[in-house]
């Protein structure tokens, strides 16, 4: 290692630069390690510390590429991926948060320019929001495993009738409106008849709706199966009131998680702006 090296290591150092500590470390003797010569002296401990971190922000960027901005769609995520992106938004965020104290504590030293401060506060910008995309899609994600988790306990009860070759999705057009008076006239019967309170896993609109690109205002969505006792009374209540509804029997990408009956029209897609 020439003192040369070492004289571009300590300016950086010095100027509370960021240098890229692949670059400056060139060349290292192929006997030792960037480890060794932090050891032995050759370079400064902060050097190393800032590889670490380095390395530690691409591994969280990687995460962030596959989980929040990649190809993946929300049925491809898991509520552990969504877990997992905020963890790495989070430690983003206080690096950044980190390096501005420092730079801010050089500042008051004099030994950096105000100036300096300008590129690190729009990185803290970033990372906030960044972070705050990756909370709004992991309560998405708990959403969605929420609603799959209510359908799906439904759809293994063991009191559902054996599998007939049904279609997938059934309609009733129905020949009336849905409002909210309805909808509580209508848990108030199912909950006097079954002794239970009725299982919706959606009302209006939702982030699941609007990941999928669907106005699901003024829809419901109930986790019966159509051909269960429940399912069949709902369906019969349904049609005896003239109301519009769906009965899903499966999970149809980009429609149902499972199966559940969705009352009110159809959803539309989703305009610019819509809930």
């Amino acid at each position: 290692m020439t003192r040369a090296i070492l004289a571009v290591v300590a300016a950086g150092v010095c100027l509370g630069q960021e240098p890229d500590p692949l670059r400056v470390v060139r060349p290292i003797p192929p006997d030792q390690s960037l480890e060794q010569l932090v050891a032995a002296g050759a370079l400064p401990k902060s050097l190393l510390q800032k590889q670490e971190e380095l390395a530690a922000d691409r591994a969280d960027e990687a995460i962030l590429r596959r989980t929040l901005y990649g190809a993946l769609g929300v049925e491809d995520l898991t509520e552990e991926h969504g877990r997992e992106m905020v963890a790495a938004a989070e430690r983003r965020l206080e690096r950044r948060q980190a390096r501005l104290n420092e730079a801010k504590r050089l500042v008051e030293e004099g030994a950096l320019a105000r100036t300096a401060l300008t590129p690190l506060l729009e990185d803290l910008d970033r990372a906030r929001r960044e972070l705050a995309l990756a909370e709004s899609r992991a309560r998405l994600l708990d959403e969605l495993a929420e609603i799959a988790r209510i359908e799906a306990a439904e759809a293994t009860r063991e009191d559902l009738p054996a599998p007939e070759p049904r279609p997938l999705v059934e309609r009733y057009a129905g020949r009336g409106g849905f409002d909210a008076g309805l909808m509580r006239v209508l848990a108030m019967e199912f909950e006097m008849e079954f002794g239970r309170p009725l299982p919706v896993s959606a009302y209006g609109a939702t982030a699941l709706h609007r990941a999928w690109g669907l106005d699901h205002r003024g829809r419901v969505d109930v986790a019966l199966h159509p051909d269960s006792p429940e399912g069949v009374w709902l369906r019969n209540y349904l049609q005896k009131l003239g109301v519009p509804y769906y009965a899903f029997r499966g999970a149809l990408r980009g429609r149902s998680t499972g199966a559940h009956i969705h009352i009110g029209p159809p959803s539309e897609p989703l305009r610019a702006g819509g809930g």
